[in-house]
């Protein structure tokens, strides 16, 4: 896609350093990150959420990920990572990107990056039968 950062990035028109270079997927380190060592893993493909990542590229997609949040670990010393894809709200750039980010205990992120809510009365169940409901 003409506009698109990560098209360009995957083209080699836009530099950045690569973390993983496949056929089918490219992983880089995010320019803003969030810890030192943050990496975006997008498809080659131009696709912009994750209901629209084709079947063929899925189980590559999710074994990739997986390899870069164990590499996270072994190469960086974190003790984890945290791991998110946004769709549409909050996407900043519109081409599915998966975030792989290393964690240590104490390194001052807090959950997830919005406010939290509770569920009042039998609401859970609602909403459960509802997402059922829509699978």
């Amino acid at each position: 896609m003409a506009d698109c950062v990560f098209c360009a990035i995957v083209a080699g028109e836009v530099d950045a350093d690569l973390v993983l270079d496949e056929p089918d997927l490219v992983a880089f380190l995010d320019r803003r990150p969030v810890f030192k060592g943050h990496v975006l893993l997008v498809p080659r493909e131009h696709v912009v959420t994750l209901p629209d990542l084709p079947a063929k590229l899925r189980d590559g997609f999710l074994e990739a990920a997986q390899r870069l949040a164990t590499a996270m670990v072994e190469a960086l010393g974190a003790q984890g990572s945290f791991v998110a894809v946004n769709n549409t709200v909050s996407q900043s750039v519109p081409h599915l990107h998966l975030h792989v980010v290393p964690r240590t205990k104490g390194d001052g992120l807090r959950g997830f990056f919005w406010p939290r809510t509770r569920y009042a009365g039998d609401e859970s169940a609602e909403f459960a039968a509802r997402l059922r409901g829509a699978l």
